[in-house]
Order: C-alpha cells, then structure tokens, then sequence
C-alpha cells in the first residue's frame, strides 16, 4: 500500500488503494449508524484545521463532521481570504509553516495549483478540498463509491458529464478516477464555450479512453449507466445574460429522465442552482442525495488513513 502523505491529485492514487479506501468508507458508515465510531477510531488527542479561502458547506461540514464523529478535534476558518492572514499578505506557504501543530489541515482555495505548493512544503499532511479549476479529489473518491454501491461495479460505464466541464473541477478529478476504471464511453455534454480543457482530452486520448462529445443530453440520454450533472458556475462569467443562455441549456428534467434507463443513476457534487428540476427528487435513480450522505463517511476513511490507522 502506497504511503502518500497528501491528498492533493486524483490521478495519483492507484486501484488498490481505492479499493482498500471504499472498503473503509464503508466501514465508518457501518460505525456511524451504529454509534461506536468516537470509540472505534479514538481520535481524541488528533487536531485537524479546515482552512477555506472559498465558502462552502457540504465538503467543510462533512471533514468536520467526519473528524468529530471518529473523537477528534477541529478548528476552521471559512472566507480566510478575508478573515485571516492571507489578508495582510501572507502566503500559502507561510500559512501552512505556522499550521504544523495539526495533525491534517484541509484547504480549499480559488487559485489551482496553491494546494499542491502547501502540500509540497511537507510540514503537515494537506488534503485539497477544492484548489479553483483544478480538482477536488475526496469529491471524486466519493463519487466513485456512490456508482459502485449503486451500480455495484465502476468498470465498464457509459458515463455522461454535464455542465460545466472547462471550470468543474469536481469533474476534473472525477475524470482522471474514471479512466481507471476503462469505462465503456464518456459522454461529454456541454456548450462550446464549457467545454473540457485540452489538457484532459489529450489525457483520455493517451489512455485511450473512449469519449464524444455532445450538446443535448437527450441525445445520449437512452443509453447512459450514470449521468453526472454539474452547475453552470456564475462566477465565470462576465455578464447574466451569457450565463442564463447558458445555463438554461443545461437541464435534467421529466424529459430526460424518460429517456434515461431505468438502471441508470442520476448525480450532482451540489449545489444546485436550476439544473435540475426538483420534481424528479423522488424518482430512485435521483442519487444525488444520497451521494452527499455518502461524503462523510468517506471523509472518514480519508482521515483515518491519514493518521496512519490503515
């Protein structure tokens, strides 16, 4: 087993020890719905720092509950941009220097690459929860073991990606997992201007990967396993007009899920903002839900390997 110190890029994890780490996640879902995971993991002398220069709610939420739930303990700041010394100057790499009294700090920042410069400072382990465009990789760990409890394998797929593909870093890690796992196709559904960065086609063609690309969902719609739905992100873009023409292209609805097979599984990283219709909540192949769920308990295998407890 591999003996990575940081979690910052997905391609850099091989299949066993994602494996081993579903295997975990499961695991600490087993502990947690039965109450014994603070004295299963007795984490209690173990700080971890979540240092968030972006809001969000589920990933810095789920780390901390993950830690909490295993008996550890955790201190964060959210916005740090604003509201730490980032403020007056100072650099990630000074920031992650003064932090090596934590056993793990969590970062997400909005520059891609910042991450991986703290992580190679070496002076705590870092996991990257979101460096910009780039990636997010316990979003995309936790991804994959949401297909293979639902579908009950992650090899041989026809996957389709939806939304934003130049700028969804969630996609990004999940890209470079999949091609792991020699999916049957991707699907790669966007409007031009969101379309997927270069560099990753040319790494599916170097993998030989098999992919097309596609500008209406419901083209593909009937022949899918897992249709991966990401928001238009407002922030890229410089006026809301250019945003809602495209936005408003990019809709899973009651149309598309009669096309979508019956066995299929529809996910979404969260939030969403329009992108799909509330009405298909109850469908069961809305898995989104559950997918966020299953981000704790993941986060939970995450940290115990960091610690060194697997």
């Amino acid at each position: 087993m591999p003996n990575f110190r940081h979690i910052v890029l997905t391609q850099d994890f091989p299949l066993e020890w994602l494996d081993r780490l579903y295997i975990e996640s499961a695991e600490a879902e087993s502990a947690v719905k039965k109450k014994i995971a603070r004295t299963l993991y007795k984490l209690d002398e173990y700080l971890m720092i979540e240092l968030f220069y972006q809001p969000s709610t589920r990933t810095r939420t789920s780390f901390g509950a993950a830690m909490t739930r295993m008996g550890g303990q955790v201190l964060w700041t959210e916005n740090a941009r604003e509201f730490s010394s980032a403020a007056k100057g100072e650099t990630p790499e000074d920031t992650i220097r003064v932090l090596d009294y934590a056993d793990l700090v969590v970062v997400r920042h909005p520059e891609e690459g910042v991450v991986g410069r703290m992580a190679a400072m070496d002076v705590v382990p870092v996991i990257n929860a979101g460096d910009g465009p780039g990636q997010h990789p316990s979003q995309a760990f936790l991804d994959a073991w949401t297909i293979k409890k639902e579908l009950g394998r992650l090899d041989g797929l026809r996957v389709a990606l939806m939304g934003d593909l130049k700028y969804g870093r969630t996609i990004h890690s999940l890209i470079y997992l999949l091609a792991k796992y020699e999916p049957r196709i991707i699907n790669l559904v966007s409007p031009p201007e969101l379309s997927l960065p270069e560099e990753l086609i040319a790494y599916l063609d170097r993998h030989h990967i098999p992919y097309r690309q596609c500008g209406d969902i419901k083209q593909i719609a009937a022949d899918l396993d897992v249709l991966y739905q990401t928001r238009v992100q407002k922030e890229y873009f410089e006026n809301e007009a250019d945003y809602l023409r495209v936005a408003r292209r990019q809709i899973v609805d009651g149309e598309v899920m009669r096309l979508l097979p019956s066995l299929a599984i529809v996910m979404h990283p969260l939030p969403r903002v329009g992108e799909i219709d509330p009405a298909i909540d109850s469908d069961p192949r809305a898995a989104y839900f559950r997918q966020a769920r299953n981000g704790l308990y993941l986060r939970m295998a995450l940290i115990n390997w960091i610690i060194g407890r697997w």
